[in-house]
C-alpha cells in the first residue's frame, strides 16, 4: 500500500496527482527547482525537496538525485507524471531497483515503445495496422532515400526516439527529401541524442485519434474509449475531445480492440495511450504508444466518470483494475483546451512573465493549472499554463460550455492563446467536426486578433476608468444626478503603442464619442458580466478592469492594456459647468448673451432666465466654449434642466 508518494514532476500534472493522492489519504512529496521554490505544486504538497537549479537538465531530469532523495525520505512510490522522466526506461528501473513502486509501466515496455521503429514492427506482428513505411534500424541516408522513392510522396520523416513533434518533417517531393532528412536528424540528435529516423506514408488529410488503455499485473487489459486530438500546432495538440466525433460503433470497437492488443503485446502495466491516424476512408493506422498518463486524460475521466490517477495508484500497488471492459460506460461529451503562454500572432513564440491577474473559470469548467495569480511563468519549462475542461450531454453543449469558460477567463501578465482558442472553437470546420491534423493550415486567419483594432476597446477603457471611478456618468446612479444632465470625459489613451484622444459627452441622455478626428453616437450598457457598447458600426462586449493609470479590457479571451493620460480639464470643472448651467428653478429663457461656438471667460454672462418675476443670469464657471444651447429664447424650462453644453479650456 502506498503511504508516501513522490511526484517527479511540476506544474499542473503535479497538482493533479497531489489532489487524488490527498483524497486517498496518501502523503505527497513535491520536488522543485530553484525557479519553482514558491510554485503552486510545492504549496500543495505535504513535503518538498529542492532538487537543483532552474534548467530541467540540472533538476527535474536528475534521475539519480530524485531516487536518492526519495529513498532518504522513505517514499513508497514515485509518480513521473508526463514529460521529463516519465518515459525514461533507466529512471523506471532505478526506482524499482531502489525498492519503490514506479507508477507506470515496466521498464521493458517503455524501452520497446520508446523506439518507434521497433514499435511499428511489433505492432504489425500483432495485427495492429501500420502505415506503409520504412523502419530498418540504423538505415543510412542512401537507404532512406531509396525507400522514399518506393513509398512515394508526400511522406513523413519521423525521429525513432521522438515525441512532441520534434524530429518530424513532412516531405512533399523528392527534391525536398535530402534537406528535410538533414534537418530531422539534427533536431532528433539535439532533442534525444539519437539521430535515427524512419519513414511513413503521409496522409495529407487525416485525424489523430488515440485510445486510452489500462492493464494490471493480473492479466487484465481494457480500453476507456478514444479521444480526438486532431487540432494541433507544430504537431502538438491544443484541443482534445472525447469521444471522437463521427465514429461508428464498429470503428470505435475496432480501434479499442487494436489498442488492447498493442498493450498485451508488450505485457503492459498501468495507463497508456495508443495513437492512431484515422484516414478519410475510415481506415486507421498505428502511430505510437505513449507509456504514461497523457496531458488530455481529463476528457476521458469526464466521459467515463473514472479517476485515472486513482487507477494508476491502485494498479501500481498490485490491485486489479477497478472495472472490467463491459462495466466501462461512455456518458456525454468532453472537451479540453491547453492554455499556453505564447503568442499565436508571432508563430506561437513562448511568453514569460508574472500572472498579474489570473481568474480561472472554475464555476464553469474543470481547471487543471500549475499557476495562480502572482505566480511566474518561467522560460525554463513547457509553456502550458493550464487546461480547461468541460463536459456536456452532447458535443454541441460541451463546445458552448468551453467557449463560455474561456471567455470568462481573466489572464494577464503574459501573452497567451485564449483568444486564438476561442476563434478555433468557433470556426465552421471545428463546429461541424470536419477535423484533421491540418485544420489550422486551412484557416490561417485564425492566427489574427480581429478585435485588436476595435475602437470600442479605447471607449470601454475610458468609460470604466472615468465613469465608474469618478462618478461622472449616470450609470452610477449617484445622488443628485438628473436625467437631462450632461457630462464630458476627455482622456489621452494608448494601446499597442498608438496614442489617441478620446472625448465622450452626454446631453439629455444621448452620448457622443470622438476618437481623434472621428465622432459618432455611442451606446453602452453595463451588465453583470461586463460592458456592451456600440460606436457607429463597431461593437464589443467586454469586461474592463481599471487599475492605477491603465485599464485592462478583456474581450473574447484576451486582455488588452490601455494606458491612460488624464485630461487637464478636471472633474471639478465638468461638474461645476453642469451645476452652473442648470436652471435654478422653473422659468422662461429671456435671452442668450453669446452664440454657439463662442469662447467665454470665467464669470461672463451666458444665459438669463425669468422666474418669479425676477431675472437670473447664469455665468461661465471657468474659461471655455459654449458648444450648444439646449433651450431657445421663450422656452419654458424646469428646475434643474441643463441649458448649455459647455467645454472648459485645457491648460497647455
Amino acid at each position: 500500500m502506498i503511504k508516501r508518494l513522490l511526484i517527479a514532476n511540476r506544474g499542473e500534472i503535479a497538482r493533479r496527482i497531489i489532489a487524488t493522492a490527498r483524497q486517498l489519504g496518501i502523503e505527497t512529496v513535491a520536488i522543485y527547482s530553484d525557479a519553482d521554490s514558491q510554485a503552486a505544486h510545492v504549496r500543495d504538497a505535504d513535503l518538498g525537496i529542492a532538487i537543483g537549479p532552474a534548467p530541467a537538465r540540472d533538476s527535474y531530469l536528475c534521475a539519480d538525485r530524485i531516487v536518492r532523495e526519495a529513498t532518504a525520505l522513505g517514499v513508497d512510490a514515485i509518480h513521473p507524471g508526463y514529460g521529463f522522466l516519465s518515459e525514461n526506461e533507466a529512471f523506471a528501473r532505478a526506482v524499482t531497483d531502489a525498492g519503490m513502486q514506479f507508477v507506470g509501466p515496466r521498464p521493458d515496455a517503455i524501452r520497446l515503445m520508446g523506439d518507434k521503429a521497433a514499435a511499428r514492427q511489433l505492432m504489425a506482428e500483432h495485427g495492429v495496422p501500420v502505415l506503409p513505411g520504412f523502419d530498418r534500424n540504423g538505415a543510412s541516408d542512401d537507404a532512406l532515400r531509396e525507400a522514399a522513392t518506393t513509398i512515394g510522396f508526400p511522406l513523413l520523416i519521423k525521429a525513432v526516439a521522438g515525441g512532441g513533434g520534434k524530429g518530424m518533417r513532412i516531405v512533399e517531393t523528392a527534391a525536398d527529401f535530402d534537406e528535410a532528412l538533414k534537418a530531422a536528424r539534427r533536431e532528433a540528435m539535439a532533442a534525444f541524442a539519437d539521430d535515427r529516423v524512419l519513414l511513413e506514408r503521409y496522409l495529407a488529410s487525416a485525424r489523430h485519434v488515440e485510445v486510452q488503455v489500462f492493464a494490471d499485473s493480473h492479466g487484465n487489459a481494457v480500453h476507456l474509449f478514444e479521444r480526438d486530438c486532431s487540432v494541433q500546432r507544430r504537431h502538438q495538440k491544443i484541443i482534445e475531445e472525447a469521444p471522437a466525433p463521427g465514429l461508428s460503433s464498429e470503428q470505435r470497437a475496432a480501434m479499442g480492440q487494436a489498442a488492447v492488443r498493442a498493450a498485451r503485446a508488450i505485457d503492459y502495466l498501468g495507463a497508456g495511450t495508443v495513437e492512431f491516424l484515422l484516414a478519410p476512408d475510415g481506415e486507421f493506422y498505428f502511430m505510437e504508444m505513449n507509456t504514461r498518463l497523457q496531458v488530455e486524460h481529463p476528457v476521458t475521466e469526464l466521459i467515463t466518470g473514472q479517476d485515472l490517477v486513482a487507477w494508476q495508484l491502485a494498479v501500481a500497488g498490485g490491485a486489479p483494475l477497478p472495472l472490467a471492459q463491459d462495466d466501462i460506460t461512455l456518458d456525454g461529451h468532453a472537451m479540453e483546451v491547453r492554455v499556453y503562454a505564447e503568442d499565436p500572432a508571432d508563430n506561437f513564440l513562448p511568453s514569460t512573465g508574472t500572472l498579474s491577474l489570473a481568474q480561472w473559470p472554475r464555476h464553469l469548467a474543470r481547471v487543471d493549472t500549475g499557476a495562480e495569480q502572482g505566480d511566474a511563468i518561467s522560460r525554463h519549462y513547457d509553456p502550458m499554463v493550464a487546461k480547461i475542461i468541460v463536459h456536456g450531454a452532447s458535443r454541441h453543449q460541451a463546445l458552448a460550455k468551453l467557449v463560455a469558460a474561456l471567455t470568462a477567463t481573466r489572464l494577464h501578465g503574459i501573452k497567451h492563446n485564449i483568444g486564438f482558442l476561442i476563434r478555433v472553437l468557433q470556426c465552421p470546420d471545428f463546429v461541424d467536426a470536419r477535423l484533421d491534423t491540418r485544420l489550422l493550415e486551412h484557416w490561417p486567419e485564425l492566427m489574427s486578433d480581429s478585435d485588436a483594432s476595435n475602437p470600442c476597446i479605447l471607449l470601454a477603457a475610458v468609460l470604466a476608468s472615468t465613469g465608474r471611478a469618478t462618478g461622472l456618468s449616470p450609470w452610477d446612479q449617484l445622488p443628485g444626478w438628473r436625467g437631462n444632465a450632461s457630462a464630458r470625459i476627455q482622456l489621452g489613451v494608448s494601446l499597442a503603442g498608438h496614442t489617441h484622444e478620446v472625448v465622450i459627452t452626454s446631453r439629455d441622455g444621448h452620448w457622443m464619442a470622438r476618437i481623434d478626428d472621428q465622432q459618432q453616437p455611442l451606446r453602452f450598457h453595463w451588465q453583470q458580466q461586463g460592458l456592451s457598447l456600440q460606436w457607429g458600426t463597431h461593437a464589443l462586449h467586454c469586461d474592463p478592469h481599471p487599475q492605477a493609470n491603465r485599464v485592462i479590457v478583456f474581450a473574447n479571451g484576451l486582455g488588452r492594456t490601455v494606458e491612460l493620460s488624464p485630461s487637464q480639464a478636471s472633474a471639478d470643472t465638468v461638474t461645476s459647468a453642469e451645476h452652473a448651467f442648470q436652471a435654478p428653478m422653473s422659468g422662461t429663457v429671456v435671452t442668450w448673451h453669446t452664440a454657439p461656438g463662442a469662447h467665454v471667460d470665467s464669470g461672463d454672462a451666458v444665459i438669463t432666465l425669468e422666474a418669479m418675476k425676477m431675472e437670473h443670469t447664469l455665468r461661465a464657471p471657468a474659461p471655455g466654449t459654449v458648444t450648444a444651447f439646449l433651450a431657445a429664447e421663450g422656452d419654458q424650462v424646469s428646475d434643474g434642466q441643463l441649458l448649455v453644453a459647455f467645454e472648459g479650456d485645457q491648460d497647455d
